[in-house]
C-alpha cells in the first residue's frame, strides 16, 4: 500500500493544527509586536510561518536518522512524545502558560532580539517539542515516498492555515475576546489529550507486544 488510509492524514493534520494552536499564539503575537505597523506585523507572521514549516519538515525528514543515532526505538519515542503532548494539553485545559512550549525567560528575551518571528514565536512557541515529536512519529508510519510527500503536504497545509489565522490576529482577537480564545484553547486541549493518550497506547503496544493481544 503506497499511502496510509486517508483518515490517517486527516488525523495527522488535525493533531498538528491542535498542537501548533495558532489561536493560542494570537495574544502573544499582538503583545510581541505592539507598536509595529500592519506591514511589519505581516512580515513577522510570514517569517514565523516559513520558519515553522522549515523546522517541522527538517524534523520529519531527519527523525529516523536521529532516533538511530540516539539508539532510541520508535515505541519509546512515541511514549515520550505522547507524554509531552499530554502535558501540553493539561496546560491548555487549565488555561495556563505552557512551559513545554516556551519559558518566561525566552518570552522576555524577545524584546532584545532583532526579530521576534523566529524566537520565541516560531521556536519554541509553535514549532516546539510536541510538534516535532508528532511529525517524526507520523513520518515513521510508512517508508514510502508517497507517504513522506503526504506528510510534508499536511505540514505545509497546517502552516498555511496558521499563517492565515495569525495574519488576522487583530480581527480574531477583537471578535473572540479573551473568553473566546480561552474556550478555543481548552477545546483544542481536550482534543490534544485524546490524541496524546492514543500515541502513548500505541507506543506501549510496540514496546510490549503482549499488550496488543490483551
Amino acid at each position: 500500500m503506497l499511502l496510509e488510509h486517508w483518515s490517517e492524514y486527516t488525523r495527522f493534520f488535525t493533531s498538528l493544527l491542535v498542537i501548533l494552536d495558532p489561536f493560542m499564539a494570537i495574544p502573544i503575537l499582538l503583545a510581541l509586536t505592539e507598536g509595529y505597523t500592519d506591514e511589519e506585523r505581516r512580515r513577522v507572521v510570514r517569517i514565523a510561518s516559513a520558519t515553522v514549516a522549515s523546522v517541522l519538515i527538517v524534523a520529519a525528514l531527519t527523525g529516523e536518522a536521529l532516533l538511530t543515532f540516539l539508539g532510541t526505538s520508535l515505541g519509546s519515542f512515541r511514549v515520550g512524545g505522547g507524554v509531552v503532548l499530554f502535558l501540553m494539553s493539561l496546560a491548555m485545559l487549565q488555561a495556563k502558560t505552557d512551559r513545554v512550549r516556551t519559558s518566561p525567560a525566552e518570552r522576555d528575551s524577545a524584546s532584545n532580539r532583532a526579530s521576534v518571528a523566529v524566537v520565541p514565536l516560531a521556536i519554541p512557541l509553535l514549532a516546539g517539542p510536541g510538534a516535532m515529536s508528532n511529525v517524526i512519529i507520523a513520518m515513521q508510519r510508512s517508508q514510502t515516498t508517497y507517504h513522506h510527500w503526504a506528510i510534508i503536504a499536511c505540514i505545509l497545509a497546517v502552516c498555511v492555515l496558521s499563517y492565515v489565522v495569525l495574519n488576522m490576529a487583530n480581527r480574531i482577537g477583537d471578535t473572540l475576546g479573551d473568553i473566546g480564545l480561552t474556550i478555543v484553547n481548552r477545546l483544542f486541549g481536550l482534543i490534544l489529550a485524546a490524541i496524546a493518550v492514543e500515541i502513548v497506547a500505541n507506543g506501549l503496544k510496540q514496546l510490549f507486544p503482549i499488550l496488543a493481544h490483551g
